[in-house]
């Protein structure tokens, strides 16, 4: 017994050396006891890793905020560019309304260079010139009446006009089609690409009595419409082109 108590001695004896010997390889003054730890600050080698990780999460931050930002310049930038408006494919043979917009400039003179709408009664204004008829007129008839106009006050006026938007042909599609209502249109539509921007018909609708209301000068017209006889390839007149202010109605 005497025997084993003395081995477990020497044992411990060469435990505590060799701790001491690990203690003394690391650095100076570094208490590695439980106590030490509880009751003083963390090591330098721990407190060096942690500030480590503190630059890595300040330069992450660093990065995140230069992407966000370089992210934000390149979405300005082609907003600015998206921005960028370009002027609608019209007709040469398109007839202008009201709400309809112009771009009008004369060569080198920045005063006779202006947007212009079309008022209600078909008229829009500009400088020198006063009143011009717009409604039911061509670009290049406008063009033409601007520059008689202005060679009272320009010698030999270059004029440009330009639509730069088409906001007066509007046509109106009700009764028993899946979205009826106004539609804005750029374009010359006919019947049945108008029941095409509507949804189509219902299935209750009477396709064969359906009929297109126009007002001229007062007076309101009307023409059928039978879409079974042109859907079986019949009577394919009648899908007339509509005008600005149609209304195609599906009882």
């Amino acid at each position: 017994m005497w025997k084993k108590s003395a081995s477990f001695l020497k044992v411990k004896a060469e435990a505590k050396v060799e701790l001491n010997q690990s203690e003394s390889s690391l650095t100076p003054g570094l208490d590695l006891s439980l106590s030490s730890c509880l009751n003083k600050p963390l090591p330098s080698t721990l407190t060096l890793t942690s500030a480590c990780l503190s630059h890595s999460r300040a330069l992450g931050m660093l990065i995140l905020f230069l992407a966000v930002l370089v992210g934000g310049a390149l979405s300005h930038d082609s907003d600015a560019l998206g921005t960028q408006e370009t002027l609608p494919v019209v007709d040469p043979g398109y007839r202008l309304g009201a709400e309809d917009v112009m771009l009008v400039s004369v060569w080198k003179d920045e005063q006779l260079t202006k947007e212009v709408v079309v008022r209600p009664d078909g008229m829009f204004s500009f400088p020198l010139v006063d009143d011009v008829q717009a409604e039911e007129r061509t670009v290049e008839e406008i063009r033409a009446d601007l520059v008689k106009r202005l060679t009272k006050y320009i010698p030999n006026p270059n004029v440009s006009v330009a639509v730069t938007k088409v906001l007066s042909y509007k046509v109106y599609v009700v009764g028993r089609v899946n979205k009826p209502g106004e539609y804005l249109i750029g374009h010359y539509t006919d019947v049945l690409q108008a029941l095409s921007l509507a949804g189509g018909l219902t299935p209750f609708a009477a396709e064969n009595d359906i009929k297109v209301i126009r007002r001229v000068k007062g007076q309101q017209q009307v023409f059928p419409f039978r879409y079974g006889d042109l859907r079986k390839g019949n009577d394919l007149e009648q899908n007339i082109l509509l005008q600005r202010g149609d209304v195609v109605m599906v009882p």
